[in-house]
């Protein structure tokens, strides 16, 4: 091994005064966001409250009316509950890829249009072509998003408005055609949102995959372009929230006895923005919590039957826009505590030349010019008189003895 190998190998070594937090964060590239690993204290104690306030109403509504939570009516609001947590979940989606998607309550209320004209021909039938339709616009919406890199709300709010006119083309609420009942099933439809939805929260801590669905969250300037790897999670993204609206529509509209109401459907994307944000969801984008999106649908569903119980009458503009609220003071929350320990030593500092101080000892580049050579030069050798040197001589010089 030579000099050069031999002082790079050197200089690739950690010194001995460097945490093990700096080294396991070292490679965090500064421009996708600060380096470091997010707090989760912070949504597991809202967590918490929130399953609390569950209990509560919970148990408000038990003693308000018990016939409430039991039999049929316990499987229509579970039912209820995972067509809203669906829309929960892709407003969710879109908001932790930094790229709201406003669209998803026009789209449920299309879908649940299509489904009950179509029932009758099955559910491949119907939902296949809701679905695939709403794949297909999301596709759209997530092209317009990333290529031309403008804001998620405003492309899904033309979108959005693409959706209502043709909503209002129909002039009378709908009967649904199908004799489907997902009541049949509620308990097995709970359990698979909540599975999907806890899944997601866990995979979602995980700092790698955090950092890649967060990645398309402005961290400079918004206009900025994010990368090719932030603009394919953001569309993906984007076409699954638009699938999960077209199922949670679907849902919503076979579990309801009565018309389809061809409505504008907002009320249902600022329903559903509500609860995602106060499940725990930043608006901001990247963080959110594990158990957040079940306890917040939880919450907002029984409240929604415990409100008629006691003769409150409440539209989805009110709950919604009261979750909208208190998420947005949840948004804060997140954003203050939720983010690396503010002095911690996960994030790089810069020195004075400009260059990350890590630990390491990184060698500065040098001009080709001022290269050391690999072996230092040696000194010109003197010339020596041959007849001076003293292997000639076999005694003393005349002038160096004492008889001088």
């Amino acid at each position: 091994m030579g000099y050069e190998e031999a002082g790079r190998e050197r200089s690739a070594e950690p010194s001995s005064g460097v945490s093990s937090a700096v080294l396991e964060n070292v490679f965090d590239d500064p421009t996708h966001g600060e380096p470091g690993r997010d707090r989760i204290g912070v949504h597991l104690g809202w967590e918490l409250l929130l399953l609390a306030g569950l209990a509560a109403v919970g148990w408000l509504l038990w003693q308000e009316d018990s016939a409430a939570v039991r039999g049929d009516n316990l499987r229509t609001l579970l039912v209820d509950a995972v067509g809203l947590g669906l829309l929960a979940l892709a407003a969710g989606l879109s908001l932790r890829t930094a790229a709201p998607n406003l669209a998803i309550g026009p789209i449920a209320v299309a879908s649940a249009l299509h489904y009950a004209e179509q029932g009758d021909r099955g559910l491949p039938e119907s939902i296949g072509m809701a679905v695939a339709v709403a794949a297909a616009g999301g596709l759209v919406l997530a092209l317009a998003v990333v290529v031309l890199h403008v804001p998620g709300w405003a492309a899904s709010l033309a979108g959005a408005a693409a959706v209502v006119v043709y909503i209002e083309r129909r002039s009378a609420p709908v009967l649904v055609q199908s004799d489907y009942d997902p009541g049949r099933s509620a308990g097995y439809l709970f359990a698979g949102f909540a599975a999907v939805a806890v899944l997601g929260g866990l995979f979602g801590a995980i700092r790698a995959i955090r950092r890649l669905v967060g990645r398309y969250r402005p961290i400079g300037d918004p206009a900025r372009r994010r990368g090719a790897v932030a603009a394919v999670v953001t569309a993906v993204a984007l076409v699954f929230s638009t699938v999960l609206a077209a199922l949670a529509g679907v849902l919503l509209a076979a579990n309801d006895p009565g018309p389809v109401a061809p409505t504008s459907g907002l009320d249902w994307t600022v329903l559903a923005v509500g609860v995602a944000l106060l499940a725990g969801t930043s608006a901001y984008g990247r963080r959110g919590g594990v158990f957040g999106t079940v306890l917040a649908v939880s919450l907002v569903a029984v409240f929604q039957v415990y409100a008629p119980e006691r003769g409150w009458t409440l539209s989805n503009w009110v709950v919604g826009g009261v979750a909208l609220a208190v998420g947005l003071l949840v948004t804060r929350l997140v954003e203050t505590f939720g983010r690396p320990r503010p002095g911690s030593t996960d994030k790089p500092e810069p020195l004075g030349d400009g260059t990350i101080s890590s630990g390491w000892t990184v060698p500065q580049p040098q001009s080709a010019d001022n290269w050391p050579p690999t072996l230092p030069t040696q000194a010109a050798p003197q010339s020596v008189d041959p007849w001076r040197d003293p292997r000639w001589e076999d005694s003393p010089r005349r002038w160096d003895t004492d008889e001088r």
